[in-house]
């Protein structure tokens, strides 16, 4: 499809952070998925990790089998939470909670597909992708990704925008999840999980939104490019004041 990779390209560049939004395809059962049968399988690879891989250019084909992280496959619907993750006592054990208590809290709230409701998930860079994706997903510096929910605040006539997330499942749950079945953008700075096993930066985040908000995110950060970006970017108040204080630094001598 010419406009996708041609929307790919452009959001790639518009955001300017050297990696690709990934196009994420959450397959259904008895779906036509010829345009995926070149798709490397992957296994033994947790989502973010297959997301990981889209973003610095692979397109891979992810199934409930080769899923090996157990709260992603969960949230997808493709086996039960395990026991020991729903009752709050694998948070323990991680050491990012110290109740299990509130484990509990944080998985009961997950939101999650319908058990078996997919069949499979496809991931590739957006500038490759054969349709219109479900889901993309943007991982990138803070910077960059505060532009575009600017964006989506643009395009959603200037209501204020909200995060949903409980700091676990960043990239499975948060950017990808919740998209989809919400329709619309959701951000957040990540998680234990996907800081842990993929080559996401300190300085890094991610955040989603649904296939159909793609052409429209793209105008309005057309329009921030023409004049906020760059103006924000060249510090010019920032400057101005540096100057001033290091003036008055030297006065004091």
């Amino acid at each position: 499809m010419p406009q996708i990779a041609t929307n790919g390209s452009s959001l790639r560049n518009l955001l300017g952070d050297g990696t690709d939004p990934v196009a994420v395809f959450l397959l259904g059962h008895g779906q036509e998925n010829g345009a995926f049968a070149r798709f490397d399988p992957v296994r033994g690879h947790r989502y973010c990790q297959a997301l990981m891989k889209a973003r610095h250019g692979e397109s891979v084909l992810l199934e409930p089998a080769g899923l090996s992280c157990p709260a992603a496959a969960a949230a997808f619907g493709f086996r039960l939470l395990p026991a020991q993750l729903a009752n709050g006592k694998g948070l323990v054990g991680f050491g990012i909670v110290a109740d299990e208590a509130v484990g509990e809290r944080m998985f009961a709230g997950m939101p999650r597909l319908a058990d078996s409701s997919i069949a499979g998930i496809a991931l590739c860079p957006l500038r490759f992708a054969p349709r219109v994706p479900d889901v993309v997903v943007v991982e990138g510096p803070a910077e960059v990704l505060m532009w575009l929910l600017l964006a989506d605040l643009n395009v959603h006539g200037g209501e204020r925008r909200t995060g949903n997330t409980a700091v676990l499942q960043a990239t499975c749950v948060d950017a990808t999840v919740i998209p989809h079945l919400e329709q619309r953008l959701n951000f957040s700075l990540g998680c234990y999980g996907c800081r842990e096993a993929t080559d996401l930066t300190p300085s890094e985040t991610v955040l989603g939104f649904p296939g159909a908000l793609l052409n429209p995110l793209l105008g309005a950060l057309e329009m921030l490019r023409a004049k906020a970006i760059p103006r924000s970017r060249a510090k010019l108040a920032h400057e101005c004041l540096a100057g001033a204080w290091s003036e008055g630094s030297e006065s004091e001598t």
